[in-house]
């Protein structure tokens, strides 16, 4: 399987991911080069930047992520075959996100 393929593959286990913890997602269309969101999600102000990778460049995909956000909170989620999913984001932005969970 191509790393194209297994980027869609992802991108759908992603956002099926979601659903099943009553997320309303679906896999993003990108056509033609044009960047969009990998998932479309309905998590108000964050971007989330799925890979599904064995080994993660950390520090490459929080940077794709910060890249694309325009604004929004940038957010990683990545697993490996026969792991789980797990979000990776800055320390900054978690903290803002929890106490904005607190208030």
């Amino acid at each position: 399987m191509n790393s194209r393929e297994k980027g869609k593959r992802g991108e759908r286990e992603l956002a099926a991911f979601l659903r099943e913890h009553g997320i309303e997602a679906r896999r993003g269309q990108q056509f033609s080069g044009v960047e969009g969101e990998d998932v479309v999600h309905a998590i108000p102000n964050v971007h989330i930047e799925c890979k599904r990778v064995e080994n993660l460049r950390l520090h490459d995909a929080l940077a794709q992520a910060i890249r694309d956000a325009k604004g929004k909170m940038p957010v990683v989620a990545h697993k490996r075959n026969r792991g789980g999913w797990v979000a990776i984001l800055r320390l900054e932005d978690l903290l803002i996100w929890l106490k904005e969970m607190t208030l």
